[in-house]
């Protein structure tokens, strides 16, 4: 049985698909870009600023859904430039403590509106 995940929390989606799906004890994140969900605007500061927000939106997704990135099993990162690579591993990694998720990161040619993050996060309830 499969569940729809949904949270002002984070951003709204753009397109045909879920923020999040919940089948059974497993949580599908949906790539998360640097969307404030408060307005509704893209953040277009800095890479790390991008970076914050898609981790506040992915940390809102995890909690709405009963979950903490303790639970995260996998990640994948889309980043417009490898030259991002540094700051945006620091910004990520101080999300967990410890038993990291697996994980790539892939440098791609767009990504949606343009941003320079986007990442995605499978978990799963022990």
């Amino acid at each position: 049985m499969k569940s729809i995940i949904y949270t002002e929390k984070a951003p709204a989606p753009i397109g045909p698909y879920s923020q999040a799906v919940q089948a059974g004890n497993m949580l599908f994140i949906s790539g998360q870009i640097p969307i404030d969900p408060a307005t509704n605007q893209l953040i277009n500061g800095s890479i790390g600023d991008e970076a914050r927000q898609v981790m506040k939106n992915l940390d809102a997704l995890l909690l709405s859904a009963g979950f903490l990135f303790e639970d995260v099993v996998k990640a994948t990162i889309f980043l417009s430039d490898m030259n991002h690579f540094g700051e945006v591993n620091e910004i990520y990694g101080s999300y967990f403590r410890s038993d990291f998720p697996a994980r790539e990161t892939v440098a791609v040619l767009g990504l949606p509106k343009n941003v320079n993050v986007e990442i995605s996060l499978i978990a799963v309830k022990s």
